[in-house]
Formats: structure tokens, C-alpha cells, sequence
């Protein structure tokens, strides 16, 4: 979806700033006549005005125009199909608007963010920025002893964001989101989405064909497969070729067990939880069966890939996140995106757990901080932020966006029951020390690539190198 065109250049920058001067309503009426005038003026001849004073009505004169932009702005984002068609359309459309403007837009791998920035914003060589693809997440916390502060921090503390504190543009925004770019007191980004990542795509039509209904336990989930490849159809696909598409597929799976994220999170550094108790046994037996559910075409696989193949209809399931509905938008089947069915109480599965989203902030020492801040302006223009969210399936931050894809539709009754909530990797923070299993929620990708064939012995494992950072 295109964005809509813009507002004149001046209307964008009086989004920055409140108005100035008095109303043009209180002018108008001082050009009244006077309540209580002399005989000599009262003779003055009809239809002309006193000397020296305005004629009745007439509005006072226009104030000079803001002047227009000029310059270049250089804009980071990270690599998204449909958010780099977005953006594109919206930066022409931008220049269109300020002829004085050009935009040098670079996009870059997620994964490259945090080198990327570092380096750019340390050379004075970008102006607005993709901060973060995950918000403002993974803050070290109180209980954490000797954890290494997350690369926006280091970013904000090194005096490379700028506080938006105040801007207008902000109120556009829900508090949540607001909150999720501020840091010690200052906003330092705006949070354009949030994605579920915990989710599961459902080809229903292979369902009914198969005779099973939409799985709502975990036990049903696995009992289903059977069914679906006898009937001629796969069961469930991932982008295993890129590893962590893996991982990201059982993130329900952990939420359904543990629907307080972060209570865990203060858990296994407190030591009232651990990867190899009861509990963490029972999460990591059904890490490896969900890895044995997903068919060997999955190894060649990427994660939009996974998302293109799963389009083609004859498979059941495709755990993956919700930014991957471009994919099956137009899919020529019947479709669900649910949250996986972890637990084996469906009471349990009824929640979206995820992250906020692609973090836009803007350079301390950008030399066109007036265009910087009008394209913030510009892009939090609720019909061009509507836009956007329905262009990327993001989930809104803005109260007034309504998502209209199928998968908006799909989404939709638990979103609006409020069963949404920030996921694990959002509040981890590893101890210093600790060894590479120390991250229990990723242990569905070791079953799949054979690093742990025994659930129990890599929950072990997992316990035994947090273990290790404690201390």
C-alpha cells in the first residue's frame, strides 16, 4: 500500500511547534465599532470606516511562511521486504512535498544494526536512524550483576540519540510505545509497530481435508500431523536454513508454560527457577517434539522462504511471526494466524507474545535536525502511519490504526482482548560468564541442528552454563 500524499511543507512543520500569536477570531472582533462613539464621528459617510482602523471583518495580515527545508537526510532502516517498499514510496513522496529535500536512505541486515549505528553515528554519518528492531529491550536490571548494558543504551549514554522529549508528533503514539523508546527520563526514538512472533499460520483447507480441527493444545498440535501426511500434505515448515526461525516458531511454546516472561527471566537468576527442574524438563521434551514435527524441507529453507512455501498451500502449519503475512495475504486457502498451542491446557494459549518493533530515532548531531524532525512529523501522520502498519503488518502503536489485511482480521479478537504480551527475549540478559547454552529459550534450535539429541541432557546443559555465570 502506497502512502497518501502530503501536506504542504509548511503544514508539515507547524506539526513541531504549537501556534503562535492570538486566534484570528479575537483579531476580527477589535475591528468592531465602538460601543460609545461622538456625534462628529457618527457623521462620517456610510460605508466607510473610521480613519486608522482596520475595515470591519477583514482578517489581519498572514504571517510570513516557515522557510523550507533544504538538504540531504540520511535515513537507516533494516532489511523488510515490505517495510523497504514503504519507505521508498514515502521518501519520494516526502521530496515531493520538500523540493529542498533529498534522502540518501541505506538499509542494512538487522543483525548489523548494532555495528552499524556504532559506526556512523560515532562519524557524524546518518541522521535518522533504525535504532533498534527490537525497541528499547533487554534493559539490565537490578537483580543482574556484571551484565553488559544493550548496545541503545550504550548509544544513549555515549550522547549519540537525541531527546525528543516534548516533540508533538509524540502524542500520536500510545504511552506504551512512548515508554518503550525512553530511557532514564529522555525519549530517544519513536516505535513505529509491534509483531507477534509467538504465532502459528494455519492452512485450514489442509485441515478440513485432513479431517482435524484447529489444534487448541499442544497434544493436538503434535496428534495432527499424523493425519495431514497421510492425507498427502506436509505438516510444518520453518526457515531452518537461517537457524533462527527455529527458535523464534516455539516462543509460544515458552509463553504458554511461562505467561509471566519476565517473572522467569528474575527467576533463573534468582535461582527459583532452572532449565532442568521439573517444569523446564517438561519445556524442553516439547522443544524436540516440535522439532521433530517440522519436515525436512525445512533445512533449505530461509525465513521469508519458509513464508513463500508455506503460500503455496499443501502445508498444515508455519510457527513464524506475524511479519511474514505478506506472504499469505493473497493466498488462494483459508487461513488462521493463532498463538501456538504450547501448553496442553488451551485456557493457556490464548496470548500473543511479542516485541515492539523498529525503534526510528535521530542523530545528537545531525546537521538537519529541522528535516529530521519533520519527517518524523510527516511519517506520524495518521493516515501515513495507518499506511505503514497495514504495508507491514505491524501491529499499531498509534490508537487510531486499525490493521484491514486478513491478517489485521485474524489477529483481531485477541488483540482486542487485550492478550498480548512482551516476550523473553525482550527481558533476557544473559550473566557475564555464562556458557553458550545458558539460553534455555533457544534449545528448540539445538534438537534441530543435533547439537542435543536427549531433551534432559540439554536442559542440563543449559542450567549448568547459567550456572556458570552465577557464580
Amino acid at each position: 500500500m502506497k502512502a497518501k500524499k502530503w501536506i504542504a511543507p509548511v503544514a508539515v512543520l507547524a506539526l513541531l511547534a504549537a501556534a503562535c500569536g492570538g486566534s484570528d477570531d479575537d483579531a476580527g472582533s477589535s475591528a468592531a465599532e465602538p460601543a460609545a462613539e461622538s456625534s462628529e464621528q457618527s457623521e462620517e459617510p456610510a460605508g466607510e470606516e473610521p480613519a486608522g482602523e482596520e475595515p470591519a471583518g477583514e482578517e489581519p495580515a498572514a504571517e510570513e511562511p516557515a522557510a523550507a527545508l533544504e538538504g540531504t537526510l540520511r535515513v537507516l532502516i533494516h532489511q523488510n521486504p515490505s517495510g523497504v517498499e514503504f519507505f521508498e514510496q514515502f521518501n519520494e513522496e516526502f521530496e515531493a512535498a520538500n523540493p529542498g529535500v533529498s534522502i540518501d536512505l541505506s538499509v542494512v541486515n538487522a543483525d548489523d544494526l548494532p555495528t552499524v549505528n556504532q559506526t556512523r553515528l560515532t562519524a557524524s554519518d546518518i541522521d535518522v536512524t533504525t535504532v533498534s528492531v527490537t525497541g528499547f529491550a533487554n534493559p539490565v536490571q537490578s537483580f543482574m550483576t556484571d551484565a553488559e548494558p544493550p548496545y541503545w543504551q550504550q548509544l544513549i549514554e555515549a550522547g549519540l540519540l537525541m531527546d525528543l522529549s516534548g516533540s508533538a508528533f509524540l502524542d500520536n503514539y500510545d504511552d506504551a510505545a512512548v515508554a518503550s523508546a525512553s530511557f532514564e527520563g529522555g525519549t530517544y526514538g519513536v516505535t513505529l509497530g509491534r509483531v507477534t512472533y509467538s504465532g502459528v499460520f494455519v492452512n485450514e483447507d489442509v485441515l478440513a481435508d485432513a479431517g482435524v480441527d484447529i489444534p487448541t493444545t499442544f497434544g493436538e498440535l503434535a496428534d495432527s500431523c499424523g493425519p495431514v501426511e497421510d492425507a498427502g500434505y506436509k505438516c510444518m515448515i520453518a526457515g531452518g536454513a537461517d537457524g533462527w526461525p527455529i527458535f523464534v516458531g516455539t516462543y509460544g511454546l515458552l509463553g504458554a508454560m511461562y505467561p509471566d516472561q519476565q517473572a522467569l527471566v528474575e527467576g533463573l537468576w534468582n535461582g527459583t527457577a532452572a532449565w532442568d527442574d521439573e517444569k523446564g524438563i517438561d519445556l524442553f521434551n516439547r522443544y524436540a517434539t516440535y522439532a521433530s514435527l517440522l519436515d525436512d524441507e525445512s533445512a533449505g529453507l530461509g525465513g521469508d522462504a519458509a513464508a513463500s512455501r508455506f503460500a503455496v498451500g499443501d502445508i498444515a502449519y508455519g510457527p513464524m511471526g506475524g511479519w511474514n503475512a505478506w506472504a499469505v495475504e493473497d493466498a488462494g486457502f483459508e487461513w488462521e494466524y493463532i498463538p501456538f498451542p504450547g501448553s496442553d491446557n488451551a485456557a493457556d494459549n490464548q496470548t500473543f507474545f511479542g516485541k515492539n518493533d523498529m525503534t526510528l530515532g535521530v542523530a545528537a548531531d545531525t546537521d538537519v535536525a529541522d528535516i529530521a524532525m519533520a519527517y518524523l512529523a510527516a511519517f506520524s501522520e495518521a493516515s501515513n502511519y495507518n499506511a505503514f502498519a497495514n504495508a507491514t503488518n505491524y501491529l499499531p502503536t498509534q490508537p487510531t490504526a486499525e490493521l484491514e489485511s486478513r491478517f489485521g482480521a485474524s489477529i483481531a479478537p485477541i488483540m482486542q482482548a487485550g492478550s498480548f504480551a512482551v516476550g523473553f527475549e525482550q527481558f533476557w540478559v544473559g550473566p557475564a560468564g555464562a556458557g553458550q547454552w545458558a539460553n534455555g529459550a533457544l534449545a528448540s534450535l539445538w534438537m534441530y541442528n543435533g547439537d542435543f539429541t536427549d531433551p534432559v541432557e540439554a536442559a542440563e546443559a543449559a542450567q549448568a552454563d547459567l550456572a556458570a555465570g552465577l557464580g
